[in-house]
């Protein structure tokens, strides 16, 4: 039986798992609530305030090497972030900066012309009326927990939203939140 490979748009306040471990509180959303196909799991992961791009699969070599931060394998962020960020910002981000013990490995950073055609999210964002917001695209070849949010917290940036558009050459095109698809041969070239 060949391997299956599906691109999900995980939508905000979904959990990266097909079951929720959290005993006592209201069960939360996850997968299981949007992919009701057997023995597939997710590549890496996205935190629960975390929107975008999740690939699943049945083929643990490949979810492996997607996963292993040794094969630095890009993926793509859009990032929303309190104020604009200036050149200086940019480029520490851009060169990597310490966050907790651990210097991030460089990355591709800029700053958007414009804003990302997204779903509105629910919640909203906070707003304020003084405090301007702006979006960056960020790849990064490593995933260290809550990374791009520590990171934009360390030049003074804090993340208001966050949505990985792309892993690797796969976007997140043509998928609303909750939607899902199956890869072709044609969509898989690692």
């Amino acid at each position: 039986m060949p391997y299956r490979y599906i691109l999900f748009y995980k939508p905000y306040d979904v959990l990266t798992q097909f079951t929720d471990r959290n005993s006592g509180e209201t069960q939360r959303r996850t997968l299981k609530d949007y992919i009701l196909i057997p023995d597939v799991y997710a590549v890496g992961r996205l935190d629960r305030d975390s929107e975008g791009l999740l690939l699943l699969t049945d083929d643990g070599l490949m979810q492996h090497r997607l996963s292993d931060p040794k094969f630095a394998h890009p993926r793509t962020y859009w990032v929303q972030v309190e104020g604009i960020p200036d050149a200086g910002a940019i480029a520490a981000l851009q060169a990597g900066v310490t966050i907790q013990d651990y210097r991030t490995r460089s990355a591709k950073v800029q700053l958007l012309s414009t804003e990302p055609l997204l779903s509105p999210r629910e919640p909203p964002i906070r707003f304020r009326k003084h405090i301007p917001t702006a979006w960056l695209e960020m790849t990064l070849t490593e995933g260290r927990n809550r990374q791009v949010r520590r990171m934009t917290a360390a030049v003074g940036f804090p993340t208001l939203r966050l949505v990985r558009c792309a892993i690797g050459h796969l976007r997140l095109d043509g998928l609303n939140p909750g939607e899902w698809r199956e890869l072709t041969q044609a969509d898989f070239r690692f």
